[in-house]
């Protein structure tokens, strides 16, 4: 019988797995909320350690950059609001409520996902790289056949138009409440089938 494989060792009872995985917890948690309030220029190798109250040591002990921060930032809200969309599905009331309240409930996530990607051009490549899968859960709420003839140009421009206007939404200058912005995000995503399925004598 092969010997027990001993346990991993222990400082402060916490294993070396759970001390790195706190740590980098705590950049990504500093990253937010420097990007989130302040904006991605005010994200550096130093600030984020000076808030995280760790050394530089730790803060490559976990990312290899600045700009691998900053994407492993991006992905965590961006799969955060991909999630909240999976769920939702096929409601699409739902899934805008649902989308919302990632953008809402930690104003810093809206911020990080649909404004800082505009100016930061990093984020603004991995937003890119994302558009088809956002896509693709946008037209799974459209209830129709995804092999319909514009099924990818429809979702497509949904994406568009929903995050113009999440994103003047976000920054106070859409005139509404986001009562009356649900509805008509939801009517939007209702109306939308019919372009998926054009006349065929067009």
């Amino acid at each position: 019988m092969p010997p027990a494989t001993p346990p991993p060792p222990t400082w402060g009872g916490t294993t070396l797995d759970a001390r790195r995985a706190t740590r980098r917890r705590a950049l990504l948690d500093a990253a937010l909320d420097l990007a989130g309030k302040q904006g991605c220029p005010a994200v550096t190798v130093r600030s984020v350690c000076r808030a995280a109250r760790l050394t530089d040591r730790y803060f490559y002990e976990s990312f290899s950059s600045r700009d691998a921060l900053l994407l492993a930032l991006y992905d965590e809200v961006a799969g955060q609001a991909l999630t909240a969309l999976r769920e939702a599905a096929p409601d699409a009331r739902a899934a805008v409520e649902s989308f919302l309240d990632v953008l809402t409930d930690d104003p810093r996530r809206g911020r990080v996902l649909l404004l800082e990607p505009m100016t930061d051009p990093v984020l603004g490549r991995r937003g890119a790289d994302l558009l088809p899968v956002f896509a693709d859960l946008v037209g799974s709420h459209l209830g129709v056949d995804p092999a319909a003839p514009d099924t990818q140009l429809t979702a497509t421009a949904l994406i568009g138009a929903l995050a113009g206007l999440f994103i003047r939404w976000l920054e106070g200058t859409l005139p509404t409440d986001r009562t009356h912005l649900t509805t008509y995000c939801t009517r939007l995503l209702t109306a939308a089938p019919t372009l998926a399925h054009p006349d065929p004598l067009d």
